[in-house]
């Protein structure tokens, strides 16, 4: 007869397994409910920092050890993704930028364009990818490589293209990230050591869930002040969400394309981690001293970040399909 304390843990393990197993029909809810809910958001907006680093410690822990050293043995794939997501994407998004005329005639949607081309991927981008069924182990290691370069690249890039606009301490950013990583790294390590990577494997959909509780965190802190700019300006509000998906769908197209030879499996893993900027963290870099319409458009480049499994699981569905039937057919030849 079980015991009491095994009922008792028994039931939130049930409902973490439910909600894992609802996948990215779970992530787009979370959109709705960080609207409907307000108040949630200024409860939880305390606990983004501590959000993050669950995140990456399950990320860390689920990693899959095959696959990493078999990038690290081959690392021209992560090399040109790092280069890719660090250099090539604010070079491109601030020229661009900068040719419409966007940093003289709307500076504080010139900064937000910036500061998002300037992010590393968002730490939650291996959970997504694992959500998705796709690279989550690519992912990972593309998104330490670039964000240990990001305390590099991005004051570089905010002196040319933002002058003035934005003051950026690249030493205490570099120290904050180097923490964040090196301790989620290590207690992630501690994880997989005492329970075993069978364990982790067999408990995937609880783990599944967890992400999901997790992710919630990040949605409902910037979506707490959804309706109330949307009554004041609804198109002006509008707009800027029509231009966060416009921007996130560029650079999945883009990356599909730049990285379509390396297998599409693997080109839309990175295609998802490219499109996913870590701007929160970008923010917190400028201890929030920034425009209302920066800070407006942060918000409503969450619906894409939110959407996008459950909007690209058909097509992830059907590129693991081709990659699974594909591989047969080679090995025969």
């Amino acid at each position: 007869m079980p015991s009491p304390l095994h009922s008792v843990l028994v039931q939130p393990v049930r409902a973490l397994d439910w909600l894992g197993s609802q996948g990215t029909r779970a992530i787009a809810a979370l959109v709705v409910l960080g609207i409907a809910v307000p108040p949630l958001g200024e409860v939880l907006r305390p606990y983004v920092t501590e959000a993050i680093f669950l995140l990456l410690i399950i990320s860390f822990m689920r990693v899959d050890l095959s696959s990493l050293r078999a990038y690290l043995r081959r690392p021209a794939l992560v090399l040109t993704a790092t280069v890719w997501t660090t250099i090539a994407v604010p070079t491109l998004i601030g020229g661009a930028a900068h040719l419409i005329g966007a940093d003289a005639n709307a500076p504080d949607l010139f900064l937000a364009l910036m500061l998002q081309a300037m992010a590393s991927p968002m730490m939650a981008s291996p959970a997504l990818a694992a959500l998705m069924g796709l690279d989550a182990t690519l992912v990972l290691i593309t998104l330490v490589t670039s964000t240990a370069l990001v305390p590099f690249t991005a004051p570089l890039f905010a002196h040319i293209f933002l002058g003035g606009m934005l003051s950026l301490s690249p030493f205490a950013l570099g120290v904050k990230l180097a923490a964040i990583l090196a301790g989620a790294l290590a207690v992630a390590v501690v994880i997989r050591l005492t329970f075993g990577d069978a364990a982790i494997k067999r408990h995937r959909a609880p783990i599944d869930g967890l992400n999901v509780l997790i992710l919630f965190v990040f949605v409902a802190a910037v979506m707490s002040n959804f309706v109330a700019d949307f009554r004041a300006a609804p198109l002006h509000v509008l707009a800027l969400a029509a231009l966060a998906f416009a921007v996130f769908f560029v650079l999945l197209g883009a990356t599909l394309l730049l990285f379509r030879r390396y297998g599409s499996e693997r080109a839309l893993a990175l295609g998802l981690m490219v499109s996913l900027r870590n701007m929160g963290l970008m923010l917190a870099a400028t201890e929030g001293a920034l425009p209302g319409i920066t800070w407006l458009y942060f918000a409503m480049s969450q619906f894409p970040i939110y959407l996008a499994p459950q909007i690209l699981s058909p097509l992830a569905t059907r590129v693991r399909q081709a990659t699974r039937s594909a591989a047969p057919a080679a090995a025969d030849i």
